[in-house]
C-alpha cells in the first residue's frame, strides 16, 4: 500500500505516503533497498545531454514489485493490507490526490476506504477519529490528507495518527528517525527521487546536488537522504547538498544551478529543461585556482574550465573588479557613487586652484589678492 503510493508519487509527483506498513513487514522493504539489478534501467548519468525519464514507466516497475510483494505476504498466511484516508472538505484536488491513491492501493492488492468529513468538522472530533482508527487493527495505513481547514493545526494531527500507521511519513517520530539516519517511513515525493536516482544509475557520491525548496515534506527529506552517509543505518546518498528557496538571489541561485551535478526541483520546463540541462562537472585539481573570484566548473561540451563569477566579477577568469555589478540594489551602491562624486569635485577643484594659483604669479599689481596667497 505504501509503496504504491510512492510509485503513484513517481508519475504525478505527488505528496502521498511511502511507508511500510508494519515494521516486520519484511518484503515490503525490497522495493526500496539500495541495491539494484543492473538490468533495470541502463544507467544514464554518464551521459552529456540531459536525459527525459519516465516516472511513469519507474512507477508501472514499483507497482509490479509491490503487487508481488503483497500476493506473497497474503499467500503467507497474513492478513490483506487496508490502508484509511481521512478527507476534510471539499478542496478539488484534495480530492483528485486521495482518488489517485485509492487507485494505486487497489492496484497492487490492497483494501481502501475513505472517511468523508466536512470542512467545519472541529479538531477535537478529527482527533478522537485518529485515535480509534489507530487502535483498529484492521487498519494497516493512515492518513489524514493536506491541506486541513485553518481552524485545525495540522502537526497536531500529522503526531496523533501512530508512526507505525502514518503512510505520509508526516510523524515528528518518523521526521526524527529520518533525519538521524534511521530507518523511517519517509515522504512519497522525496522516496520517489530516492528510487529514481537508484533505478537510474546516477551516481550522488561526492557530487554537488541543488534542491529547490525546503519545505519539510518534500525539500528537507530530499534532502537529507542525499546528503546522509551512505554506511549508516539508513544509508544516504553521500553528496554535497545545497538547498535554494524563494528568498535565495537569483545571481546565487543561477550559480548554485550551474555548478550542481544534480538538480532537484518540483517543476521544470518540460521543454525548455532538455535543452538546458547540460552535465556540469566539478574542475579537476589543477583547476582549482584558474578562477580568481568565482567557482570553478568543467563544461563538457567545451571541454574546458568555466567560471562562474562571484557578484561584482567579470572576465574569463573574473579578475575584473565591475564596481556598478559590485553595488547594484545595496547601500554599497550609493557609497560607491558618493565615493565617485567625491573624487570628481576634488578633481575639479583641483583643477580650479592650479590656474588660478598660476594666474596670480603672472599678476605685477601689489594691491591683487588672490586665492590661498596675497600678492606683494
Amino acid at each position: 500500500m505504501a509503496a504504491a503510493t510512492t510509485a503513484l508519487s513517481l508519475s504525478s509527483a505527488s505528496s502521498s505516503s511511502a511507508a511500510l506498513l508494519r515494521p516486520g513487514w519484511a518484503p515490503l522493504r525490497r522495493w526500496r533497498t539500495l541495491g539494484r539489478s543492473a538490468s533495470r534501467v541502463p544507467p544514464t548519468a554518464a551521459r552529456d545531454e540531459a536525459t527525459v525519464i519516465s516516472g511513469t514507466r519507474l512507477a508501472h516497475q514499483v507497482l509490479k514489485e509491490v503487487r508481488r510483494d503483497v500476493e506473497s505476504w497474503i499467500s503467507a498466511g497474513n492478513q490483506r493490507p487496508h490502508l484509511t484516508v481521512i478527507l476534510v472538505g471539499d478542496n478539488p484536488a484534495s480530492h483528485i490526490y486521495v482518488r489517485n491513491k485509492i487507485k494505486a492501493a487497489a492496484a497492487v492488492g490492497i483494501s481502501s476506504e475513505i472517511i468523508l468529513r466536512p470542512k467545519d468538522i472541529s479538531q477535537e472530533e478529527l482527533l478522537d477519529m485518529t485515535a480509534k482508527l489507530n487502535k483498529d487493527s484492521r487498519v494497516s495505513g493512515l492518513l489524514v490528507q493536506l491541506p486541513l481547514p485553518d481552524h485545525i493545526d495540522e502537526r497536531t494531527v500529522c503526531n496523533a495518527i501512530a508512526p507505525e500507521k502514518d503512510v505520509d511519513g508526516f510523524h515528528i517520530m518518523n521526521i526524527g528517525r529520518l533525519c538521524l539516519d534511521q530507518p523511517s517511513i519517509i515522504p512519497a515525493t522525496a522516496a520517489a527521487v530516492w528510487e529514481i536516482i537508484k533505478r537510474t544509475g546516477i551516481q550522488t557520491f561526492g557530487k554537488n546536488v541543488l534542491v529547490a525548496g525546503r519545505s519539510k515534506n518534500v525539500g528537507m527529506p530530499i534532502s537529507m537522504l542525499l546528503h546522509t552517509d551512505g554506511e549508516h543505518e539508513r544509508p544516504g546518498g553521500d553528496a554535497t547538498v545545497t538547498i535554494t528557496h524563494r528568498y535565495t538571489p537569483k545571481e546565487q541561485l543561477k550559480i548554485h544551478t550551474q555548478l550542481a551535478d544534480i538538480v532537484i526541483v518540483a517543476a521544470v520546463d518540460y521543454m525548455e529543461q532538455p535543452k538546458l540541462l547540460k552535465l556540469m562537472q566539478t574542475c579537476l585539481e589543477e583547476h582549482h585556482s584558474y578562477c580568481i573570484n568565482g567557482l570553478c566548473a568543467f563544461h563538457s561540451e567545451l571541454r574546458k574550465p568555466i567560471c562562474k563569477c562571484l557578484a561584482g566579477y567579470n572576465g574569463e577568469r573574473c579578475e575584473h573588479l565591475t564596481l556598478n555589478s559590485y553595488a547594484h540594489n545595496s547601500y554599497e551602491r550609493y557609497i560607491a557613487v558618493g565615493i565617485g562624486i567625491g573624487i570628481l569635485t576634488s578633481g575639479i577643484l583641483a583643477i580650479i586652484y592650479c590656474y588660478v594659483r598660476k594666474r596670480c604669479r603672472k599678476l605685477q599689481s601689489p594691491y591683487k589678492v588672490c586665492v590661498g596667497e596675497t600678492a606683494l
